[in-house]
């Protein structure tokens, strides 16, 4: 199983969104203690009432995962995720090229359907048609690495004999897909290689407009769902699974040692093969430092 780092997100507008630590520094610390991957989140312009009842702030996360992918060799950079329908699809493709190309083919694209309807309408984009947009962005995305000359008509974009380089390292880039409900599951074995379900009671799922998935056991049907599916479409690669583990007392990492490893060892054992893992009660350089070092020398060596 791998184990990814997630930068944590700043809540309200009070707080700077590099008060844990600057990048260039979390990144390197991340990359020496063992993990895998490092990820960043997107909300581009979210509500001042979202975020004054515990919503969040975050930094560009292609621009951002740039500048980690200039001061590491190894991590994978996680896009976790960026909303699809908020991006010309065309534009996300160059970007997303251009990061895989210039990290040696280290970008793995986490991609969403967004929920905050404020984000939506400040963007000029229809929350109705999300889905439509999210089709016709995984349309776009393999064509646009392709480096070859395509065309594309859609209910939104029409591109005519059109060709885009820089092609990516990676053939594909790995797209990553968010979400419980039945389209995001069908999008995952048709059209992805790995999937982002979110575990938790029903208001969280609410608050993100997707279906509810409460427990391990149901988390590991709809796994085998998804790779069923994508086996009967004929596909024989593996789907990745992220899992978010946030059990509060992971905030000091060495206590309940044993307890944590059994509980990402049956996560492993319903069919994730990643895990993020986040460190948000640290508000200091130094504390967040101390974290990402423990969680190193408890879990990852």
């Amino acid at each position: 199983m791998r184990f990814v780092y997630h930068y944590p997100e700043t809540t309200s507008s009070e707080r700077d969104l590099l008060d844990i630590g600057s990048l260039p520094e979390v990144a390197d610390a991340v990359e020496r203690a063992g993990f895998d991957g490092f990820s960043l989140s997107e909300h581009p312009v979210p509500s001042a009432r979202w975020l004054a009842s515990g919503g969040h702030q975050s930094l560009d996360p292609l621009v951002a995962l740039g500048h980690v992918a200039a001061v590491t060799r190894r991590l994978r950079l996680h896009t976790n995720l960026v909303v699809a329908p908020y991006r010309n699809p065309f534009l996300l493709a160059k970007a997303a090229a251009t990061l895989d190309l210039l990290s040696n083919g280290r970008l793995v694209l986490g991609l969403g359907a967004g929920y905050l309807k404020s984000e939506f309408h400040a963007l000029g984009v229809d929350v109705q048609e999300r889905g439509a947009l999210f089709d016709e962005l995984l349309d776009v995305l393999p064509l646009h690495w392709s480096g070859e000359p395509f065309s594309y008509r859609g209910r939104h974009f029409d591109a005519r004999d059109v060709i885009a380089r820089p092609r990516p390292v990676q053939r594909p880039v790995p797209v990553w897909i968010g979400g419980n409900s039945r389209a995001a599951r069908r999008r995952v074995a048709e059209r992805a290689q790995g999937w982002m379900p979110l575990i938790g009671p029903p208001a969280l799922s609410n608050t993100v407009r997707t279906d509810a998935i409460g427990s391990l056991a149901e988390l590991a049907g709809l796994i085998a769902e998804v790779r069923d599916t994508a086996k009967a479409a004929g596909r024989s690669d593996e789907i990745d699974v992220q899992y978010s583990y946030r059990d509060p007392s992971l905030a000091t990492p060495s206590r309940d040692a044993d307890r944590h490893r059994e509980a990402l060892a049956e996560i492993g054992r319903a069919g994730v093969t990643t895990v993020v893992v986040s460190s948000p009660a640290a508000t200091t350089p130094a504390a967040t430092q101390e974290f990402i070092d423990t969680f190193g020398a408890t879990y990852l060596k």
